[in-house]
């Protein structure tokens, strides 16, 4: 995924409270992600005084005095939701868990492109995907490329991979371990640092995902069109709920800053995934990302009950 993770970092700030959440790093050289083409951990990088002020932030007591639980995206209903929201813009299906065999070169310079969330063999996640998936399987059809795969990263090369990885690919994704080892990478990359920097900020389920499907694209990096790039210009023009600031303006601005990003790049001009979609369900109010929902991308028509 985008400009490669092992260590990009997310800060909070609260009154004179600063809460950090140190993203996981994959190193890569190419910025992230197709336009029409997803280790779980706990939140990196806390401390003690972190875990309490991210507890705050969730259960307040209602008028009566009872807790009142908001939506979370981990709850595994919303948390399908996400997966068919990204899967309807990655690979025009709501049906993601038929893409654990998808493998093509988009030609978007990355290399192929594949698996749940479309991991690239040019920037990196492709690879560690597959050694992750060679210490759960050692043996797998999968391993024996795993020196071209660490050749042709940063690149769009597909020497030593080609027709042979792609079927090698595509009979692995029958395998229950292949398909565990690519949700886990999509958790311990993508989800779960976008799910827990979103909390920090104070972020109800739609905010929470917003910042998912921009991981997912964009890469969590610092740069100005990753993640952490386009949270820091969210950040200067509108404050997030964990500083005080009113949730809707807050997105606005960062969905603001994504686009803009977005059309950076000509593989990702096309913004209807936020235009038709986030931005639609933004301006119905529906920051608990409740079901049915309807949306657009690319002209194309989604709904989820």
């Amino acid at each position: 995924m985008a400009h490669h993770l092992r260590s990009a970092i997310g800060a909070v700030t609260m009154g004179t409270a600063v809460a950090v959440l140190a993203l996981p790093v994959v190193p890569m050289t190419l910025a992230h992600k197709r336009p029409t083409t997803d280790r779980a951990a706990v939140v990196p990088g806390t401390d003690p005084s972190t875990k309490v002020y991210l507890r705050k932030l969730g259960p307040r007591p209602g008028p009566s005095g009872s807790v009142t639980v908001r939506p979370d995206l981990t709850e595994p209903h919303r948390k399908d939701v996400a997966m068919r929201l990204v899967s309807s813009a990655e690979n025009s299906s709501l049906d993601w868990r038929a893409q654990f065999a998808y493998i093509e070169d988009i030609d978007d310079g990355r290399g192929y492109t594949a698996g749940i969330i479309g991991f690239c063999s040019g920037t990196g996640d492709m690879l560690e995907l597959v050694e992750a998936y060679t210490v759960a399987a050692p043996g797998n059809g999968l391993a024996r490329f795993l020196p071209a795969l660490r050749a042709v990263n940063g690149t769009a090369s597909h020497t030593g991979l080609g027709g042979a990885f792609v079927t090698a690919w595509r009979a692995a994704a029958a395998d229950p371990a292949f398909q565990r080892a690519q949700e886990s990478e999509r958790d311990r990359v993508y989800f779960d640092p976008a799910v827990a920097q979103a909390k920090a900020d104070g972020l109800r389920a739609l905010g929470q995902f917003i910042y998912y499907d921009a991981i997912v694209m964009h890469g969590p990096g610092t740069d100005r069109t990753s993640f952490g790039g386009i949270r820091a210009t969210a950040t200067a023009r509108a404050r997030p709920p964990a500083q005080g600031g009113d949730e809707t303006a807050y997105l606005n601005a960062f969905l603001d800053a994504r686009t803009a990003a977005m059309r950076t790049e000509e593989a990702h001009s096309d913004t209807s995934r936020v235009d038709t979609a986030q931005r639609v369900f933004l301006k119905g109010g529906n920051l608990d990302l409740n079901t049915p929902l309807a949306w657009k991308v690319y002209g194309d028509s989604f709904t989820v009950g």
